[in-house]
């Protein structure tokens, strides 16, 4: 048995943050069924296509966070196609939105409306700033006024933006951490709550020990490429004699000692400048020289032998391709017909739903819905697509 199955979910919800969060309980074995606009052509990621393409309604970008689901694709500014959702309501358990502000209410789709339908109901929101503020949001705008983009470039170079809308998949993470407590809570009350993520807020609360550098050491962050700022070396790229990129992350004085050895830099270990982290902090530039003298010199693939062994944390830099040919990327990948994902689960169960449906074709399911779960008759169904209310 999975560990949600029996659990019924209602995911009105597009692009990344909330359909992640749909795929995180379809995956652990909750009925997921994903509403979708029929007017506009349903979740925008469906037409989101990198050049060359050719992928049916299921984009590359959409199969992202869509597997294990149902597509119920209905017009909800109509009074007949709200009505589905609220019967649908009746026999859900978690409902995820992902609105613009007032969006949700306009269509009789809000927390106080299908809780009056069931008040047991778990109502999960995305927000770009909350209920409260009329912004819409963005992933590439909140990381650049979440301080992210500041940061992240090489020292003097321009604000660089991330190439993965982390924002939106950490605010699923936080509304998956929300649901899932309140769903606990509600076994002791029987009792449903609105629970809300805001991208800025997911954001800043990830700033974690950047934010504190500032907050505690009153140091603003600035570019530094990808080192560390409060340890060396660590985050220092490097290139091999055979010209492979290897990257550091040395975080104690023993690591840095072993590193020495395998490099044959006993003299460095003795130098007092590098005696120390905060030393090796403050003197970094040449101790990189020193380094990427010797490391130019090495063999990567006797590099990362000898670090292995010895417990050192370093990597060479790989393609996405190289990094899923990776035996833990291998243990995450979905497949089924030509269509392949990935999890969006990393922890291990004892008994995990390894078998769910490819992310579906907009309206796939509508018919099979509304005829099982709601007991729709053929005649009712067919209006209803003649009507344009369903695909």
């Amino acid at each position: 048995m999975s560990q949600l199955e029996g659990v019924k979910v209602l995911e009105l919800a597009s692009v990344l943050a909330g359909p992640s969060v749909g795929q995180f309980f379809a995956e652990l074995g909750a009925s997921v069924i994903k509403v979708e606009n029929i007017k506009g052509g349903g979740d925008v990621t469906r037409t989101w296509k990198f050049l060359g393409e050719t992928t049916d309604d299921r984009s590359a970008y959409f199969c992202s966070v869509n597997w294990g689901k149902r597509s119920l694709a209905v017009d909800l500014s109509k009074p007949e196609g709200q009505e589905i959702i609220h019967l649908i309501t009746k026999q859900t358990d978690v409902v995820i939105s992902s609105y613009k502000p007032g969006d949700a209410e306009k269509l009789r789709v809000d927390y106080t409306t299908l809780s009056s339908i069931n008040p047991a109901i778990i109502y999960g929101m995305i927000t770009g700033y909350g209920s409260s503020n009329p912004r819409v949001g963005y992933d590439a705008i909140i990381q650049a006024e979440a301080g992210f983009m500041f940061m992240n470039g090489e020292p003097g170079g321009a604000s660089l933006k991330m190439p993965v809308a982390l924002i939106d998949i950490l605010a699923g993470h936080h509304l998956k951490e929300g649901l899932l407590l309140a769903m606990i809570e509600r076994m002791k009350t029987g009792k449903g709550k609105v629970v809300e993520v805001s991208l800025i807020q997911a954001a800043l609360t990830s700033l974690a020990n950047q934010a504190t550098n500032w907050l505690v050491g009153k140091k603003l962050p600035q570019k530094q490429g990808s080192v560390h700022p409060n340890i060396a070396p660590y985050g220092e790229v490097f290139r091999t004699a055979d010209n492979k990129e290897l990257m550091l992350a040395v975080g104690s004085d023993r690591q840095f000692s072993d590193l020495c050895n395998v490099l044959g830099l006993t003299g460095v270990i003795n130098n007092e400048k590098f005696s120390s982290n905060s030393l090796r902090v403050q003197n970094r530039p040449e101790l990189f020289n020193l380094l990427a003298s010797k490391i130019k010199e090495l063999n990567s693939a006797w590099l990362m032998t000898h670090l292995n062994q010895n417990r050192i944390p370093a990597g060479l830099i790989q393609n996405i391709k190289e990094a899923l040919d990776m035996p833990e990327g291998k243990e995450l990948l979905l497949q089924s017909n030509d269509v392949k994902g990935l999890r969006s689960i990393a922890a291990k169960f004892e008994t995990f739903n390894s078998h769910f449906p490819p992310p579906p074709h907009l309206g796939q399911h509508s018919e099979e819905i509304l005829r099982e779960s709601l007991q729709y008759s053929s005649e009712m169904i067919e209006k209803l697509v003649n009507a344009g209310i369903i695909k």
